[in-house]
């Protein structure tokens, strides 16, 4: 149960980090706009390729590391929570700033689609704080003594919520009503992630203790 809590807990994080904007975001919001909706769901399809690199890599040195060092779990976990409150508050304070997304001119023209899913994957795998929030969040919530399922499970897990995000990402800004009711909508949205976000790192930091 509690291994299941925390990934859950995981989940629940990670699907906040992705939901705040950033390059990643305007990237696929970007490649939607500028050529086409196809386009936009490969690079999601690459952004949750790259959170499965991410996510395997942090997995392995984090396990490996606590495994020598048991102790060091209490320091990761008060680290972890200080920097997603930190993070939180990063995304609280920019809620306010516009989404730029640039030129359109380009939507219609005929793409490569493995084009925008290497782009997706180089502009996830290329953002050295995705690995930092995936290690900082592992290092919080999982278990001392997490079994070696979790090497499997959660890179699936990240893979799902990064391409389905993305996904929505895609569609949603590739068509006119939705991409304006969601800029509308964007300083509460960033406000609350920024909030949920900044507690849970509070909350870590009490748990160290």
């Amino acid at each position: 149960m509690e291994l299941f809590t925390a990934i859950l807990s995981i989940a629940f994080a990670l699907a906040l980090g992705a939901m705040s904007p950033g390059p990643s975001f305007v990237m696929v919001a970007q490649t939607s706009l500028a050529l086409s909706r196809r386009d936009g769901l490969a690079a999601a399809l690459g952004m949750g390729a790259g959170g499965v690199l991410f996510s395997s890599a942090a997995l392995l040195g984090l396990l490996a590391l606590l495994a020598a060092v048991p102790l060091l779990h209490i320091a990761l976990k008060v680290l972890g929570g200080a920097y997603l409150l930190y993070l939180g508050y990063r995304i609280w304070r920019s809620a306010h700033q516009p989404l730029v997304l640039g030129d359109t001119s380009l939507q219609g023209q005929p793409t490569r689609v493995w084009r925008s899913f290497a782009l997706g994957l180089s502009t996830q795998v290329s953002n050295p704080k995705t690995a930092v929030v995936y290690a900082s969040v592992f290092a919080s919530l999982l278990p001392v003594e997490a079994p070696p399922l979790v090497l499997i499970v959660l890179p699936i897990m990240i893979f799902v919520i990064e391409t389905a995000w993305y996904s929505v990402v895609a569609v949603a800004l590739s068509a006119p009503s939705p991409r304006a009711r969601y800029l509308a909508s964007k300083a509460w949205l960033d406000r609350t992630a920024g909030a949920i976000m900044s507690l849970l790192g509070i909350k870590l930091i009490f748990e160290a203790r």
